[in-house]
Formats: structure tokens, C-alpha cells, sequence
């Protein structure tokens, strides 16, 4: 097996696919001679360029993709610089692949699919190996109200939704079922975490408006993103999370929280109905019922429940786990 790794990381917004990669380049440090090319990953060494990776990929190697620049910048090193590379393509699409990701997913010597439904979507699909979580990263509080407290948002205990606000990812969603909850929770506030693009600026002034109409603009709040460095805290001192996609391809969000020892209401999309562990560690909800599954958590047996999501993210879903399946993938190269 080959010693030498180059992780590519070519988007400068820290997405859920850089989440991904960030906690598996951890796990991998030590065991090759890894090098991270592009943008930086908190966490993960200083990153080389695109043309330093070329210089570095005269002897056998590995690069690790995970989007569809990165493919292609993969294959010009392989097929037109005729260079000695191996390209894993990670897949976590839940849907068919438009024709050019197709083509350049054809063109990859192994894919690992991170879930069975993903893998009937791609070819040469060599494993099936779910994400994972960094569960040395986010632990629970030792004290959650206190750590609820230190942020400053408000309230006794808080509830949160992480991701772009846009319809796919059904923020408005979120706003409806936060509009029927919070009545009923004095103490409570949520928290809309992510940032609209220009495109959907409409989208987010509507959803204020929503809010405000409804007298909950002090208990609704939009913090804007939070930075990698800073996901940890916040959702260490959640009470729950509640994601409500109409699309996801996987779903790290639900994941993070259950590191952190908080469970998660979510829709039956991506890999969330396996992270609930039979419904112990989570609740899938559609949109009309995920206030009521909200209120059940947080009213019934959360003790009980947040103890099940962090032992359920730490036994079946961490980044170590992850980064054992992947090397073994890079064996068969």
C-alpha cells in the first residue's frame, strides 16, 4: 500500500463535505504521508497547492476526492500528465449524478459510496462507508445550561437548525415548526444557524416576517455562521437539534449534536433515519408533526435519550471508524 495521501479540499466555505474530509484527515495523520491540497480544514496540516501535489506525485500515490473540480484536477495529473495516481471518489448523493459528474465519476479508479442508497447511484463503488463523527471533538457539556448560558443568546436552553438557508434545506420548515413549539416551552430559544445566499435573500426576509408576525422575533433568532473552530461550543450546549431538509445527501448536523451528547428531531432524508438507532437517539418527523416529536425529547426521557445519541454516534459512527473503512479501501490500490 502506498505511503504517500493527498487530500483535496478545493472549496474556501467550510461545507459539510469539508466537515467530512476535516475529521478523517485527523484520523489519518501518522498513518500516511498526507498532504492537504487547497483550502485549509481546521484541525489538518497546512495546505499545499494544486501544483505542489503534481511535484509530489512522481512516485505511486493516492488522491482523495470529493467534489467535481477535484475530480478533474485528479484526472489531468493521472491521464494527461501521465503521473502515477490512484483517485478515490467519495460519494454521498442520494440522487442520479447530472451527465458530467457522471462521466468524471466513471473515470475514478475506486469510489466509496457513504451509504447503500448512494452507492446505486456510481460505478466501481468498492465500499460502503458511512461518515463519522470526531467524538474527541464534540463531547457533552459537563454542565449544558451553563454552556447554553456562556453563549448569550438567551433563554434557559436552546434549540438549533445548521446548515444554508434556503428551501433544500428546508429552513422554513424549521421557522413553522419553532412557530408552534415555542409557545409552549417558556425558556426555549432557537437558533437558525447558516447564511442566505443573494438568491435567496427573499427567502430569509420572508421567514423574519413570519417570525416577527408571530411575536417570537426575540426567541428566533439569526446568529449568521459560525465558524468550524466554534461548532464544538454551540452544540455542546444545545438541548436538541432539529434538521427538516426536503433534500440531504448524508447529514453531519444530527451527527455533531449527538457527539455532544444532544439528540435531534429530523425528516426522513439523508442517512438521519439510521443515526436515531430505532428511535432512541432521535426522532424522524415529517414537518407538520417535528413540533409535536420536539416536545416529546424535551419534555419526556431526554436524559435518557442524549446518553443514547452520543453512545450511538461513539460505537456506530465515528470518524475513526470511517478512516479504518477508507484504508482499507486505499489496501486494494
Amino acid at each position: 500500500m502506498t505511503r504517500r495521501l493527498f487530500v483535496t479540499n478545493f472549496n474556501r466555505n467550510y461545507t459539510g463535505v469539508s466537515a467530512t474530509a476535516a475529521n478523517v484527515v485527523r484520523r489519518q495523520l501518522g498513518r500516511y504521508d498526507l498532504h492537504l491540497v487547497g483550502q485549509p480544514l481546521p484541525g489538518c496540516p497546512a495546505p499545499i497547492t494544486l501544483k505542489q501535489a503534481r511535484a509530489l506525485s512522481h512516485d505511486p500515490c493516492i488522491w482523495h476526492v470529493r467534489r467535481n473540480t477535484e475530480m478533474r484536477a485528479a484526472l489531468w495529473a493521472r491521464d494527461v500528465l501521465r503521473l502515477p495516481v490512484k483517485i478515490v471518489f467519495t460519494s454521498a448523493a442520494q440522487r442520479r449524478h447530472s451527465a458530467f459528474p457522471r462521466w468524471l465519476i466513471s473515470r475514478m479508479d475506486a469510489v466509496i459510496a457513504t451509504t447503500d442508497t448512494a452507492a446505486s447511484f456510481v460505478p466501481h463503488v468498492r465500499a460502503t462507508v458511512p461518515h463519522g463523527v470526531d467524538t474527541d471533538l464534540f463531547t457533552p457539556a459537563p454542565d449544558r445550561a451553563a454552556a447554553w448560558a456562556a453563549l448569550g443568546y438567551g433563554g434557559t436552553r436552546g434549540i438549533a437548525t445548521v446548515g444554508r438557508i434556503r428551501p433544500e434545506k428546508g429552513t422554513d420548515q424549521f421557522v413553522a415548526a419553532m412557530i408552534d413549539l415555542l409557545p409552549t416551552l417558556p425558556g426555549t430559544t432557537a437558533l437558525i444557524i447558516g447564511r442566505a445566499a443573494r438568491k435567496h435573500q427573499e427567502f430569509l426576509q420572508d421567514l423574519a416576517s413570519q417570525i416577527a408576525a408571530a411575536g417570537l422575533s426575540d426567541r428566533i433568532l439569526f446568529p449568521g455562521e459560525v465558524p468550524a473552530t466554534g461548532l464544538p461550543a454551540l452544540m455542546r450546549a444545545l438541548s436538541l437539534v432539529v434538521q427538516l431538509p426536503r433534500y440531504e445527501g448524508y447529514g453531519m448536523v444530527p451527527l455533531e449534536g449527538m457527539a455532544s451528547g444532544v439528540p435531534f428531531v429530523g425528516t426522513d432524508a439523508g442517512y438521519y433515519n439510521a443515526f436515531t438507532n430505532a428511535q432512541t437517539a432521535g426522532l424522524i418527523a415529517t414537518p407538520d408533526t417535528a413540533a409535536e416529536a420536539a416536545r416529546t425529547i424535551l419534555t419526556g426521557n431526554f436524559d435518557q435519550m442524549a446518553q443514547a445519541a452520543r453512545e450511538t454516534a461513539r460505537t456506530q459512527f465515528s470518524a475513526q471508524s470511517e478512516a479504518d473503512g477508507i484504508a482499507r479501501v486505499y489496501e486494494t490500490l
